[in-house]
């Protein structure tokens, strides 16, 4: 397996401190802050291993507390809140020094057929032919901060490939919709719930910035100070996230300084596999 893809997969995966207890460690993206999805991928997984394989997680609803440590490890502790027959209740709250910096609440069902139907998914192009964010990082050359040069063209455990690619350094009014082609950069094992929480992980990307397309801004401009708030996410259908899936992205309403967006994860084939949602802070600053 690709080795930066090898790191996350372990980085997700936790380690057992006791019963319904978990520790993490946290990746330093370059943005000096424990990136949300690093958050929601280890909370999901740390619910996870509290149940039954046969019982995959088909939604979660979480909140961002506080910003995290990235120096300094995260606990995650379990309440198995209910087993039922056809569905069981997890709750997780992660915790640094003592003080929660997040929580999630996961229902987990039992594999069932019933009545279905579906979106059709978005007519954009393929994935083919488009550039990767890292090769468009790259071709910004020096006008990238120094902060970011390395994280704009570093090695990624999830390679993205933007339909339209957008320039954080000059943004322009656009609409709140974005198309981008996602999918891990290796063969992944066969587990079903393995990809589960590192498409959590990967939601997080190329959300909330969405909601900025229609005032010109971005997440670089000068006062700009945008973060999670809440994550939800509903999984639909079986999929696999080293396969390409396009994440259909759009932002209905921003007011109050936030912003809410909801994305739709199809996969090559039209099938819509898993759908998020997210509000977050889009605060401009007065310059000081």
């Amino acid at each position: 397996m690709d080795p930066v893809l090898h790191d996350l997969v372990d980085l997700l995966a936790l380690e057992r401190v006791d019963r319904d207890l978990y520790r993490g460690r946290s990746q330093d993206l370059g943005w000096g802050a424990i990136f949300g999805g690093q958050v929601l991928g280890q909370a999901l997984s740390a619910a996870a291993q509290t149940v039954d394989a046969q019982r995959p997680v088909h939604s979660l609803h979480a909140y961002f507390l506080k910003a995290g440590d990235l120096h300094q490890p995260i606990v995650y502790h379990v309440d198995r809140i209910r087993d039922g027959h056809s569905f069981a209740t997890r709750r997780v709250v992660a915790m640094q020094e003592g003080t929660a910096i997040f929580s999630l609440s996961a229902s987990f069902q039992v594999v069932e057929t019933g009545y279905s139907h579906q979106d059709t998914r978005p007519d954009v192009p393929g994935p083919e032919g488009l550039l990767s964010e890292r090769e468009l990082g790259a071709r910004l050359g020096d006008r990238v901060p120094d902060a970011l040069r390395a994280l704009a063209t570093a090695p990624r455990p999830i390679e993205l490939r933007p339909v339209v690619p957008r320039n954080p350094l000059q943004p322009r009014v656009s609409a709140p919709i974005r198309h981008v082609w996602l999918r891990a950069v290796d063969r992944l094992p066969d587990n079903d719930v393995l990809h589960r929480y590192l498409l959590a992980y990967a939601s997080d990307f190329s959300l909330l910035g969405t909601s900025l397309d229609p005032h010109g801004v971005s997440w670089l401009s000068p006062g700009m100070h945008i973060a999670s708030l809440d994550h939800a996410m509903w999984f639909h259908r079986p999929f696999r996230l080293d396969e390409w899936l396009l994440y259909a992205i759009d932002s209905p309403s921003a007011s109050g300084a936030r912003g809410l967006v909801r994305g739709r994860f199809f996969d090559a084939a039209g099938t819509l596999v898993a759908s998020a949602m997210q509000e977050g802070l889009i605060r401009l600053r007065a310059p000081a």
